[in-house]
């Protein structure tokens, strides 16, 4: 959340907070996505729409609704915030489990207060673990019956990377990297700091992913900005709502594109070759209000933050304005529906489910605070043709949400595992789901 927000959040005090406020949706959220959304006109108010959902965990029983034709179980459950998942050549699969650093630069009373209490009625006021956890299902039957903590002592980790022998973590503060060996279940060796990202006393958007290229030879490392729109003034955005470019070999870096508000998602296309990654934009613009974004990451781009939005659309709020920049701003490729926080993103490239998801990007959307009625809180499948998104987003696991509004869970990182199945990392419900083909030789690991 940004100051901004956090201000707006005072003055409304609690019960805004906890029951919602503001405006509300005059389009479906399938207007706002596609490679042609609907952009009504901006919509400012006093206070912000806010609607939260309160994090609740999931019942005994009780697990997310799989589309038609698969199936979901736990892979693992009762995890401490489980963000991120990254799967090692020997099917072993990690999960970071993660939350936010503490801000110390953040100003103290009933502001900051509120804050926090917005963030544990959400499920993600707790202190992080700071570890990731090896998660090994050896018999095949579609659950891990092994845990290992695989590092511990990190600092808010979500991206992770292999590249030869050597294994890379994304720190809210940089990229450490650590010696690796094939089959290993924990890593006790120091790690060795590769390059600094951009953290702080105030770190708002502290989720720092990476992805290393084809070859190997370089990580890419998404770094959210520092504020909704750049009101804690643009010298703390330095570095920011951008996509750094590091070399492996050197360990210098540089800026690969900027204008990202929040770049999370990070993933090669199996085919093109081109790097995605999926952008959740700014919030206070209305409930129809900014569409949420995956596009390719064009080398020395600018995408519009914060001057403007998909594209040359001004944003009436941004100061100074600065229409050269918003001049050269690139169209993002395709939305994902507004607020809809879209964070994990992974191309299928597995033989287990039909051919038609070949190519194609599963998303995990963690839902929204700034729209109503709310959006996101599932996982959705984007088919692609050529390396090029083709059709409408497809419902792949829902019913996060209860029917009074409540979370048991909310979606974030999503990866293949080796035998072809989708994971989702749930961090409210404190669970990795694993999704598959209903009833086929497959569905359970074999």
């Amino acid at each position: 959340m940004s100051v901004h927000l956090v201000r707006l959040l005072a003055a409304a005090l609690v019960c805004l907070v906890l029951t919602g406020c503001g405006e509300e949706a005059t389009l479906p959220v399938e207007a706002g996505t596609g490679p042609d959304p609907e952009l009504p006109p901006p919509v400012q108010t006093v206070l912000p729409t806010v609607v939260l959902a309160s994090a609740k965990g999931w019942p005994d029983g009780a697990e997310p609704k799989a589309a038609s034709g698969l199936e979901v179980k736990a892979f693992a459950e009762g995890l401490a915030h489980p963000r991120w998942l990254y799967v090692l050549p020997n099917g072993d699969v990690l999960v970071a489990e993660s939350s936010a650093p503490p801000q110390p630069g953040l100003s103290r009373g009933l502001m900051n207060w509120l804050m926090k209490l917005g963030m544990r009625w959400a499920g993600a006021g707790a202190p992080s673990a700071n570890r990731i956890t090896l998660l090994r299902d050896g018999d095949g039957d579609g659950a891990a019956e092994i845990r290992k903590t695989f590092i511990a002592g990190l600092n808010s980790p979500i991206g992770m990377a292999l590249v030869d022998d050597s294994f890379y973590v994304a720190n809210t503060d940089g990229v450490v990297r650590f010696p690796y060996r094939a089959g290993a279940t924990e890593i006790s060796a120091k790690g060795e700091t590769v390059a600094g990202l951009p953290a702080g006393p105030v770190n708002l958007h502290w989720v720092k992913n990476i992805v290393a290229s084809p070859d190997g030879a370089r990580l890419y490392a998404g770094v959210g900005s520092n504020s909704n729109l750049g009101e804690r003034g643009m010298e703390n955005e330095e570095g920011r709502a951008a996509i750094h470019e590091i070399d492996l070999a050197t360990g210098t870096s540089r800026l690969f594109a900027d204008g990202l508000r929040n770049p999370v998602g990070l993933a090669f296309h199996p085919t093109s070759g081109a790097l995605w990654t999926t952008v959740n934009e700014r919030d206070e613009l209305g409930s129809d209000l900014v569409p949420d974004y995956m596009t390719t990451v064009k080398d020395g781009g600018f995408y519009g933050w914060p001057y403007s939005y998909y594209g040359t659309h001004l944003d009436p709020r941004a100061r100074p304005q600065r229409p050269d920049l918003v001049a050269k701003a690139i169209v993002p490729d395709y939305a994902l529906g507004p607020h809809t926080a879209s964070l994990g993103l992974a191309f299928y490239d597995g033989d287990l489910f039909a051919e038609r998801y070949r190519g194609g990007a599963f998303i995990g959307q963690h839902g929204s605070w700034n729209r109503n009625p709310p959006s996101g809180y599932k996982v959705i499948f984007v088919p692609f043709v050529g390396g090029r998104p083709s059709g409408k987003p497809e419902d792949i696991l829902t019913g996060f949400l209860s029917e009074d509004g409540d979370a048991y869970g909310r979606p974030v990182g999503v990866a293949v595992e080796k035998s072809g199945a989708l994971l989702v990392a749930d961090d409210v419900g404190n669970t990795v789901w694993r999704v598959s083909p209903a009833g086929s030789a497959h569905a359970a690991g074999h």
